[in-house]
């Protein structure tokens, strides 16, 4: 007995000692966490999907906190949270915050089964990128949107998905906070990232191809043929020519939709406007209503 005594004694005294010395390591090791920051994590919207640059909304929650201390957090944004969060983040810590326009994806491909049919099966690896290091797919165009969803696999905020149907994926407007995800993960560069513009509006060309007017035609009936007539018709110079391929410029567009008339290919789509009126027709005179009366 005197054994086990003695062996719980030292095992007592032990455990003591060694509580002792982690107490003195943790208050003098002890690193001290700014409560600013779990304030102003909790502000952000945790979708962690890396759109503002940094890993995670841990990460922006310290570089904004570090920004304050430095007297300035221009530059930091929070693309899903949008302007309505960075100011509360502002507010929260005593800074003011620039005015930013909300950002959303865009699919730049309207290739879809009736444009675009399909000339080959596919049956590897289903994803995008495996599919693309291949060659051109399951169609003649060796630029559109692939439709296997690697975009929609790296979306945490469940904003894009591919249709059944036209086999392009399509991004939920609603749901998008533009932090650029899908855009990153796309080989094939199909998804970009604009200005959502005023009430929703914008105006851009829905195509990629890069090859010259006949051989895009020929791959997809409403691709870019590079014409030039929607460069010439804009009056804001928000058109440029990259080799045979119309670009829009979201920070020049206007959303005029002046280019959008002139393409022979509908190509540039505007998305959000209202329907147009429908023409009022012109009730006949006097004169014609009895004239047709008569010859009946």
């Amino acid at each position: 007995m005197d054994f086990i005594i003695i062996a719980v004694i030292v095992l007592g005294a032990i455990g003591l000692v060694a509580a002792a010395v982690l107490y003195v390591c943790s208050k003098k090791f002890a690193v001290k966490e700014d409560p600013r920051l779990a304030e102003v994590a909790a502000l952000l919207p945790q979708a962690n999907c890396g759109g503002c640059g940094f890993p995670g909304c841990s990460g922006l929650a310290d570089a904004l906190v570090k920004g304050a201390d430095a007297g300035s957090i221009d530059g930091l944004s929070c693309p899903v949270g949008g302007h309505e969060v960075m100011e509360k983040v502002a507010d929260l810590l005593g800074m003011a915050v620039a005015n930013t326009e909300a950002k959303v994806a865009v699919v730049r491909c309207n290739g879809t089964c009736e444009h675009r049919p399909q000339v080959a099966e596919y049956s590897g690896l289903r994803t995008c990128a495996a599919m693309h290091a291949c060659g051109a797919g399951e169609s003649a165009c060796g630029f559109g949107c692939l439709g296997c969803g690697d975009c929609v696999a790296v979306c945490s905020l469940d904003a894009i998905h591919v249709n059944p149907k036209t086999g392009i994926v399509e991004v939920d407007e609603e749901k998008c906070g533009g932090c650029g995800a899908c855009s990153r993960v796309c080989p094939r560069h199909v998804i970009e990232i604009r200005k959502k513009g005023p009430k929703g509006r914008r105006v851009y060309v829905r195509c990629v191809n890069q090859d010259k007017g006949p051989a895009a035609k020929a791959a997809c009936s409403v691709a870019c043929i590079g014409c030039g007539k929607c460069e010439k018709e804009c009056p804001f110079g928000a058109i440029t020519m990259n080799g045979s391929l119309a670009y829009i410029d979201h920070e020049k567009c206007r959303v005029c939709r002046k280019c959008e008339k002139v393409c022979p290919q509908h190509a540039i789509v505007a998305v959000n406007f209202p329907a147009p009126k429908p023409k009022p027709v012109a009730a006949p005179s006097e004169g014609e209503g009895e004239k047709e009366t008569s010859i009946n």
